[in-house]
């Protein structure tokens, strides 16, 4: 039998038999390792620790500690629960169960839907099945003696995911308790490894996202290797429903969608979201100009051949809207990088002329089926910060360093934490594999000039060129992917982008997309839900509120109010009838930063007694101190690198 030679963490080589097994390798090293392991890594890749192994690898052994194995716990949970609802309810037939952040969903083919009272039920089952500690078994078969054992189960959907895959192709089964799925995997060893699990929701979504096939039922769940993570976690989603920028939006005023009268996706930022906004692009456009970028305008229609000359037509269409004028086709923009063009071939350039640096708030719209639709977060009407860089190809690496250490301002400047990624080429792409290969190692050279750590995503670069996606981490250790820098050649060659070199001849430039915060409408639904609401007083729409302890004192609040206001401080003043309690509570659920006590006291000495929304209590002083104190906690905020 031909021996293969496996790598482990330390560095050592063992010998083994091909076709060994992951749970061999770990009996191999030890009785301990064997009884925690849960799934090998091998050469990058996870598996079940039954796969055998033909080659030679290096390997790792997962065990409840390594954050892979979440995953593999995320999808055996999964078809546990997509058992238990089959042996529960008749009728119901299984699609997909993938794992997602956090836990996993399974997508079910029922006439009525499900209910809270059925989501016990499946608990109640499921524990049942782990108890039992049925093992995950896994088999190949051929496609054709899938598709006999699928229609003999009468599980329509596995035969049309069948039928997709090629003919002549292995496909794996999945097996715990005689109940089978059509799987790749990988699983853990038995049920009996599930330790904690919950059944969170309920929804409802389209077979494939396509809104014209049926709707299916959807179950969430998550589970964890100890009770005590679940526990965790659960309060992590409690206190993620507490920040829902839906639910805050709508508390605290800041926008609308009105989805029936005017359509889905479509943002209206009401006067406190809409000051946020302001305050948002005005410092953005001040940092572009800080960072060497000029400010540009591009229309929003643009005629369709421009369209199909940069590829959109051809990889982006499904996403894009048209209308038609005068015999003329014109997309409405899904991204502003034509536009930049154009202002660029409007003039002979030079080397003396690179890099330029063009930055546009740009509006742009993108049919985002409505399925997907969420809140801010998944918009078809979108803001972007968007930036184009034309430069030389020894300017590369150079530009692309620039925009990763804007990003990292930015970071700071929110106090996010981050995780980095370079996407490489996809199946569906244009362009050279040089040009493809030269772009990769830019954006490698830039990031590991800064010392960024990052993963590789194979094959999850744009159409026109690889990337780098920056995850922002929020305040619940969430990700959010907003900022990205995108290399591209293809686009410079196809609108003949030209610069004189200093030899007098024409030379082609190399382009980089970015975008830091991303979707402006994205990016402020992630700021809700980072801060909860609490705004930083640089960004909060009031930041100071006056408030009377009676009414006799309303006179001197709006003079308080008028005095602020000069000074540069957005406030606003509550006269209501209401005693001071229900003034602060109020005040307190608008997060208002600061709350302007005025009494008897406060009117004979022309000051205000400041509290803030923490419940803090200042020593009374002027109105211009409190200005004065206003301005320097703001201009603290902003300086914070």
């Amino acid at each position: 039998m031909n021996q293969i030679k496996i790598t482990l963490p330390d560095g050592s080589v063992r010998t083994y038999n091909a076709g060994v097994t992951g749970r061999e390798i770990a009996e191999s090293i030890g009785e301990r390792l064997a009884k925690d392991a849960v799934g090998i890594k091998v050469n990058g890749d996870i598996f079940d620790l039954m796969t055998p192994i033909r080659v030679n690898a290096k390997v790792l052994i997962l065990t409840e500690n390594d954050p892979e194995s979440l995953g593999i716990l995320w999808h055996s949970t999964a078809h546990v629960m997509a058992q238990a609802v089959q042996d529960l309810f008749k009728n119901v037939k299984v699609t997909i169960g993938p794992m997602v952040e956090n836990g996993f969903y399974y997508d079910f083919h029922r006439e009525e839907p499900f209910t809270p009272e059925d989501l016990e039920k499946i608990e109640k089952r499921m524990g049942e099945i782990i108890d039992e500690d049925h093992k995950f078994s896994r088999r190949e078969v051929s496609r054709s003696e899938a598709e006999k054992i699928f229609d003999k189960m009468g599980e329509s959907y596995k035969i049309e995911i069948l039928h997709g895959i090629p003919e002549n192709e292995l496909v794996s089964l999945y097996e715990q308790d005689k109940w089978v799925d059509l799987c790749r995997g990988p699983h853990l060893p038995s049920t009996g490894r599930i330790n904690a699990f919950k059944l969170l929701n309920l929804a409802g979504a389209y077979w494939r996202g396509d809104e014209r096939r049926e709707m299916l039922r959807r179950i969430y769940g998550t589970s964890w290797f100890s009770k005590k993570d679940l526990e965790d976690h659960l309060k992590r989603v409690e206190e993620a429903k507490l920040r829902d920028h839906r639910r805050l939006g709508k508390e605290l005023d800041l926008y609308s969608i009105r989805e029936q009268e005017v359509g889905p996706g479509l943002v209206f930022w009401h006067p406190k979201g809409g000051m946020i906004r302001h305050l948002l692009e005005s410092f953005w456009r001040e940092e572009q100009l800080k960072h060497g970028y000029q400010l540009v305008y591009t229309p929003t229609l643009l005629k369709k051949e421009l369209w199909q000359k940069s590829g959109h037509l051809e990889n982006y269409k499904e996403l894009m809207f048209f209308t038609e004028r005068e015999k003329e086709i014109y997309g409405i923009k899904p991204m502003n990088c034509i536009g930049h063009m154009m202002i660029y071939k409007s003039a002979l350039r030079s080397y003396r002329d690179l890099p330029v640096r063009y930055f546009e708030f740009g509006q742009v719209h993108r049919y985002e089926k409505s399925g997907v639709l969420h809140g801010l977060l998944r918009v078809r009407g979108i803001t972007q910060d968007d930036a184009h860089i034309i430069c030389t190809m020894e300017q590369l690496e150079g530009e692309i360093v620039g925009v990763l250490d804007f990003i990292l301002e930015t970071v700071r400047l929110f106090n996010f934490g981050f995780e980095m990624a370079l996407s490489t080429r996809p199946t569906k792409s244009v362009g050279s594999d040089e040009m493809w290969e030269k772009g990769i190692e830019a954006l490698r050279g830039a990031l590991e000039k800064r010392g960024i750590p990052f993963v590789v995503k194979e094959g999850e670069g744009a159409f026109y060129g690889p990337k780098i996606d920056v995850d922002l981490k929020d305040a619940l250790n969430r990700k959010w992917q907003c900022s990205t820098i995108q290399v591209d050649f293809n686009n410079p060659e196809r609108f003949d982008l030209t610069y004189a070199g200093s030899d007098g001849a024409k030379h082609r430039p190399v382009m980089i997309h970015r975008a830091i915060l991303g979707s402006l409408e994205r990016f402020f639904g992630i700021l809700i839900e980072h801060y909860a609401g609490n705004f930083p007083l640089w960004l909060s729409p009031v930041q100071a509120r006056v408030l009377t302890v009676t009414n006799d004192l309303d006179k001197y609040a709006l003079t308080v109010e008028e005095r602020l206001k000069k000074a540069g401080i957005r406030v606003d003043v509550d006269l209501g009838g209401e005693k001071l309690n229900p003034k602060i509570r109020n005040a307190q659920l608008q997060k208002i930063p600061y709350m302007l006590v005025v009494g008897g006291k406060e009117k004979e000495s022309k000051r205000v007694a400041p509290r803030k929304r923490s419940g803090e209590q200042l020593a009374p002083m002027s109105v211009e101190d409190f200005a004065m104190m206003i301005h320097k906690e703001v201009i603290q905020e902003l300086t914070i690198r």
